[in-house]
């Protein structure tokens, strides 16, 4: 006989403040340690909670290799301090493998096998780069060009976005307006405080060198605040920005996202753990879909896979009420936002990743964090994650306010 499935709660979520790759306030802070700092954060957030009922540690990693590798989620559970006895296991699904984290720890719960788990996300392209530092793709990609686009990721996502904004007619100057809103509502959201309940700050260090002295001179502050808004961000500074990708494109490094650095957590439980340890849920997690489209076109993937979450979850489109679209490129994302008529009034109403970051697979973590908190701010129902993914796949999650 078939068991019902049962519900899985979020009764913590956090995340780190999402810093710039290479020159940002992470660049010298390993990604292992940013995740063991939001995994001891999320479990501080349940003090009730005993650790040793965590059954695992699922973490999304888009690059799980060099000071990401060797089982990130292993790694970051024992410098957390994570009692021994709960694993850890390292997911990739590119820019959807926090998401994809929440949705397996999610599932584990809702059959039965799990009733405290953990799923997180940690990124830093400040060490390493996109695609890795030493990428080799199949040869087998390049014997046979007439089959090159579906191989997207062999001539870069820049081009790809070029692709969507050509087929699905958005322009230069549209692309320019959104990138210009993402910074607008990011800086707004942070001068009202609407990240204070899901940003566990970081101490960071760093080093300075008195080249005449040869002194070496250490100062630590806290960062509390995403680094990627620009306050001087306008219309006519994006657009003497030139193409990223394509002499005649209208990609731009203005209206694409940011490389970054960052990290997220949240604490998943059933029912019979928040009565035993009397927990607060703060959401359900109701449904997931991912999906594969074109490589050459994998901007578009939220498209297919917005409506199988909503299809999975009982649900229709009007029924959202927040919508987190990670930003991957303007373009994909107005070409997402009009196929589909979404409202723009709920997505990303505090911004995305063309103003705040996105570092890789942290990103479906640190936004569904964002959702969370946003839906019980704001006192909304429903709430998505949703985000493109490289070599064509889109990802949705649909979570609930309880």
């Amino acid at each position: 006989m078939t068991k019902p499935l049962q519900d899985a709660y979020i009764v913590a979520a956090t995340r780190t403040p999402i810093g710039k790759s290479a020159r940002g306030y992470f660049r010298n802070y390993r990604p292992d340690d940013l995740l063991a700092h939001v995994l001891r954060a999320a479990v501080a957030q349940v003090p009730g909670l005993d650790p040793v009922t965590i059954e695992d540690v699922i973490c999304g990693c888009a690059i799980p290799e060099a000071q990401q590798g060797l089982n990130v989620a292993r790694v970051g559970a024992i410098l957390a301090g994570l009692p021994k006895s709960v694993g850890g296991i390292t997911v990739n699904r590119f820019c959807a493998s926090g998401l994809s984290a929440v949705q397996m720890a999610a599932d584990r719960i809702r059959v039965g096998e799990a009733d405290v788990m953990i799923a997180a996300g940690t990124e830093s392209m400040s060490m390493v780069p996109m695609m890795g530092n030493s990428p080799s793709l199949s040869p087998s990609i390049f014997k046979n060009t007439d089959n090159i686009d579906d191989y997207g990721i062999a001539y870069g996502m820049g081009l790809t976005a070029e692709k969507v904004a050509q087929q699905w007619k958005v322009s230069r100057e549209a692309q320019d307006a959104f990138a210009l809103q993402s910074h607008q509502r990011a800086l707004a959201a942070m001068q009202a405080g609407e990240f204070s309940d899901e940003i566990t700050p970081v101490e960071i260090t760093e080093r300075s060198v008195n080249f005449e002295t040869a002194e070496v001179a250490t100062r630590t502050r806290t960062v509390e605040l995403d680094e990627g808004a620009r306050p001087d961000t306008s219309l006519e500074s994006l657009a003497k920005l030139r193409p990223a990708f394509s002499a005649r494109g209208t990609v731009t490094a203005g209206n694409s996202s940011q490389t970054s650095d960052g990290a997220g957590a949240l604490i998943l439980a059933s029912e019979a753990a928040i009565k035993r340890f009397n927990l607060t849920p703060l959401a359900r997690f109701v449904s997931f879909a991912a999906v594969g489209v074109p490589p050459h076109l994998m901007g578009i993937g939220p498209i297919e896979a917005i409506p199988a979450a909503l299809k999975r979850a009982g649900l229709k489109q009007d029924d959202l009420d927040w919508i987190e679209l990670n930003e991957a490129f303007a373009a994909q994302s107005l070409a997402v936002i009009n196929t589909l008529g979404l409202d723009p009034a709920k997505v990303n109403p505090i911004g995305g990743a063309i103003a705040l970051g996105h570092p890789l697979g942290a990103t479906g973590a640190i936004r569904s964090a964002t959702v969370v908190h946003a839906l019980r701010r704001h006192q909304k129902r429903y709430g998505m994650v949703t985000m493109c993914v490289g070599m064509g796949q889109g990802a949705a999650g649909i979570f609930e306010r309880v």
